[in-house]
């Protein structure tokens, strides 16, 4: 995730992203990391080349990639040209310092995209050269930048420069290698790539994701906590293997690029000779600049949910038992969420039967109804998967895949689907908001509205919100909770613009005094919570799911389908809710 940690707060520096299979698994990453310094271009272009370059390759190393496979592709961006020979100098530079750069580390830019428009009358763009490295690696070599542990040492490696402060090279690789072996032998849990920000902003972003402090060595000048470090790297190596750090760089012949700069402490505070920063303090000074013009809470409310878990007496039981049952997957124009939603079924040892809705006629809408009333009658579980069904047109999410499910065809066959065969319904996201408005839930069946009704609404922040919370298990009356108990709490994905739950405060009431409460957003101390970005939307009374009164149809905003093992390595706590296998285990 772009943000790592329990809090969330260590930005990453690479993408890391599985490569995708429609049947198996993989153990496969794609990587990519980009390097750019607006300052030092400005001053340079041709050593802003070279250190994009280099810091994109860097970034890749820290997360446990071998540089030796990178290939890159250049964006670069310039003041328009004109007759002036020296307005040519600029781009000119540029690229012989990223030649400079690949010819020195073998590695070739395979692709790229250049503009020379940068200017409005007498304002140019900085030169631009933005260094993208590409890289494969086994999700198993990959490390996260956030620091893990209290007691782990913090060392400082770093690069060698000529006179003319170009990278040596040779000695780049050779550090490099010896980084990507300690990774790969568990010597290095964490790793930062600096920039021109310096240490003292690697070690803050490192220790901001699980909120440990650092204490910073005496020796360390203040050069080196804040002058530009461009290609250098610091490291989390666990207090038993230092002597293995050490002993590596050595036998490298590296022994003067190395040196411990602090060590983890539990204090959550930056701590450097006299001066003690509270980790707090420094978060509100990094992340208030802009929160006026880009605000990250829609509201300053933390109040504490207080409510019970409810524990259910019995739950209802299939009377329709099969082996393996098949689960109907409708997609309808707009969602994207089907390929994640099968997946999961089967490996929960489901038959997943996806049928994309065909809208662009008359007939073929007609076709599409009879075709999901067929597949609904042979079906044990109808899942309605995410996405933005027509653009979330009209006037809100859900309504057409709602209005296709009033047909009355449709509607006959999931009432009997409900009544006389022992289904199940699961709506994630924008199924859940399809849920809502036909009226299965909370209800359990599909009726007209009623102004007392629950609703899902735009998120209070009044934008899209993507993350990973922590949501607790409220009730066990459901059968898609059967493997998990009330109280239990997952880190599970949202992706949503309408996710705020909102009803009056009597509905409320009655649906956690009937168990129909399936889900709460909490905070980190696994209290439900309104305050954001633990509640991402401002539900009210953080709820995040709910079921219809026996607990058959279960509508959520969190995206359990979106989990695989390998997937959220920089984000703590158990992602697996398992409601996929409880839907399965519903029907043995």
């Amino acid at each position: 995730m772009p943000f790592g940690g329990k809090y969330q707060l260590t930005e990453t520096q690479s993408m890391v992203a599985k490569l995708p299979v429609a049947h198996g698994k993989c153990d496969t990453v794609t990587m990519m990391a980009y390097g750019f310094d607006p300052y030092l271009a400005s001053w340079s272009p041709y050593h802003g080349a070279i250190y994009a370059v280099l810091e994109s390759l860097s970034r890749i190393v820290t997360a446990g990639g071998d540089y030796k496979k990178i290939r890159f592709t250049f964006q670069e961006y310039f003041r328009r040209m004109n007759e002036d020979p020296k307005r040519w100098s600029q781009p000119f530079a540029a690229l012989l310092g990223a030649y400079n750069a690949q010819i020195g580390f073998g590695l070739p830019s395979i692709g790229g995209k250049d503009s020379m428009s940068g200017t409005f009358n007498d304002i140019d763009v900085p030169p631009t050269l933005v260094s993208f490295a590409v890289d494969v690696a086994k999700e198993q070599d990959i490390i996260t930048p956030e620091l893990k542990a209290a007691g782990n040492e913090l060392l400082y490696f770093t690069i060698d420069k000529d006179e003319y402060d170009v990278p040596v090279y040779a000695q780049v690789m050779k550090l490099y290698d010896a980084v990507h072996v300690l990774i790969q032998k568990g010597a290095i849990v964490s790793a930062y790539a600096l920039d021109g920000k310096g240490l003292a902003a690697a070690l803050a972003k490192m220790a901001f994701g699980n909120k440990l402090g650092v204490t910073v060595d005496t020796d360390v000048t203040t050069d080196t906590l804040f002058a530009p470090g461009f290609g250098n790297i610091v490291a989390e190596v666990p207090a038993g293997k230092t002597a293995e750090v050490y002993e590596a760089l050595q036998n490298a012949g590296l022994s003067a690029n190395v040196k411990r700069a602090g060590a983890v402490n539990e204090e959550a505070a930056f701590i450097c000779g006299d001066m003690k920063l509270a980790i707090d303090e420094a978060l509100n000074a990094w992340t208030g600049t802009l929160e006026k013009v880009f605000p990250t809470r829609a509201t300053e409310d933390k109040e504490e949910v207080k409510t019970d878990l409810y524990h259910a007496d019995s739950v209802y039981v299939c009377k329709h038992k099969v082996a393996r049952p098949t689960v109907f997957i409708p997609v309808f124009p707009g969602q994207n969420c089907e390929y994640d939603s099968a997946r999961a079924f089967e490996e929960a040892g489901a038959v997943a039967d996806v049928f994309i809705i065909r809208n662009l006629t008359a007939q073929a809408i007609d076709e599409s109804v009879e075709k999901m009333v067929s597949m609904i009658k042979n079906s044990q579980i109808v899942m309605l998967p995410g996405g933005f069904s027509a653009g979330d047109e009209p006037d809100g999410s859900g309504k057409f895949i709602a209005t296709m499910f009033r047909n009355p065809r449709i509607k006959e066959a999931v009432t009997e689907f409900l009544n006389e065969r022992d289904g199940l319904m699961l709506g994630i996201c924008n199924g859940f908001q399809a849920l809502v408005k036909l009226g299965l839930l909370p209800y359990g069946e599909i009726r007209d509205l009623e102004t007392e009704s629950p609703t899902l609404t735009f998120n209070n922040i009044g934008r899209h919100v993507s993350q990973i919370v922590d949501t607790r298990i409220v009730s066990n009356k459901s059968p898609w909770l059967s493997e998990v108990e009330p109280g239990d709490i997952h880190a599970v994905a949202v992706s949503h613009g309408e996710g705020r739950f909102y009803a009056p405060e009597s509905v409320i009431k009655e649906l956690f005094k009937n168990g129909q409460v399936a889900t709460q957003y909490v905070d980190p101390q696994g209290v439900p919570t309104m305050e954001m970005p633990y509640n991402p939307n401002g539900s009210l009374y953080a709820i995040e799911g709910i079921t219809s009164p026996d607990g058959r149809v279960f509508g959520k905003m969190c995206h359990s389908e979106r989990f695989v093992d390998g997937l959220y390595r920089n984000i703590t706590g158990n992602k697996n809710q398992k409601i996929f296998v409880s839907g399965v285990n519903y029907f043995k």
